[in-house]
């Protein structure tokens, strides 16, 4: 009887060898990671701006800033101020401003004056603003200039959102037109939907208003969705980026900040600065 050879399969032992880093590729990964680090750090800078974007709001609190970013924005605000010395400022308030004490409302850093107030009337299809009747008493009581305005919700009815606004918002004479305030996008609709219903709501404010409303948004949604379908109308943009100096031409309205501190309103406040001839723009607009 023959000898099998056994059948075994033999296993070659595996070599392992190092990877080697050439100098292009400690040079690609350096290059990374200083990339990394410049947007981390413009990230921490703008992330006001970058939330704003998204959607979320900053806490409005005073207390909710370090001593630095309050340092910062105070800068902010006084640099803008002083450069436009010509111009008419004033600010924006809601009911989340609470109770607001109009007749300490004055100045901001002791030398700019505040002329003029935009006072949340309603949100969505029936939100009315808990202070809405009171902060507009009050503000004309003490020769505020002042504008309403209408927080729109995408994935509502754009009509019964203008009938919201409509039985809410009085207007008269030296008053500011109807404002649309756009700032979220739609969950259940496309953009050309909300568009078509953002058109709805503006054409019948319009109509029972006699006059043509403004837009307010942020800088991105401005550029990406609003700019040329509606470039006929008048528009409020809000830039709160530092190296923003002044208002783009086609801004009526430019708020530069949410981060004011104004004497007879707790917490923090926006500030508007009026990119146009005012006393002119009054008399043309609510008749």
């Amino acid at each position: 009887m023959a000898v099998r050879k056994s059948t075994k399969p033999t296993f070659k032992k595996k070599v392992k060898f190092k990877k080697k880093f050439t100098v292009s590729k400690i040079v690609v990964i350096s290059l990374v990671g200083f990339l990394f680090f410049l947007f981390a750090i413009t990230a921490y800078q703008f992330r006001d701006g970058f939330l704003y974007y998204l959607g979320f709001k900053t806490n409005n609190s005073i207390e909710s800033l370090s001593k630095e970013e309050r340092k910062i924005a105070d800068i902010r605000i006084y640099e803008v101020l002083s450069s436009h010395e010509d111009y008419i400022f004033g600010f924006d308030v809601s009911e989340y401003q609470g109770k607001i004490e109009w007749e300490k409302l004055g100045k901001v850093e002791d030398t700019f004056q505040l002329s003029f107030a935009f006072i949340r009337a309603t949100a969505g299809k029936d939100k009315v603003d808990s202070k809405f009747k009171e902060n507009w008493k009050n503000a004309k009581k003490n020769n505020i200039i002042c504008g309403a305005y209408h927080y729109y919700r995408p994935n509502e009815n754009s009509i019964k959102q203008a009938d919201n606004f409509i039985k809410t918002v009085t207007l008269k004479k030296g008053d500011f037109p109807p404002v649309l305030d756009i700032e979220k996008l739609p969950k259940t609709q496309s953009i050309d939907s909300l568009k078509v219903g953002l058109k709805r709501w503006l054409t019948k404010v319009e109509k029972h208003y006699k006059v043509k409303p403004i837009i307010y948004s942020g800088e991105s949604y401005y550029n990406d969705f609003l700019k040329d379908e509606f470039s006929e109308y008048s528009f409020w943009i809000a830039n709160y980026n530092f190296w923003v100096k002044k208002p783009n031409e086609n801004w009526l309205l430019w708020q530069f900040t949410e981060k004011a501190q104004v004497e007879g309103i707790a917490g923090m406040v926006d500030l508007n600065v009026f990119n146009g001839d005012f006393v002119k723009f009054i008399d043309t607009t609510v008749q």
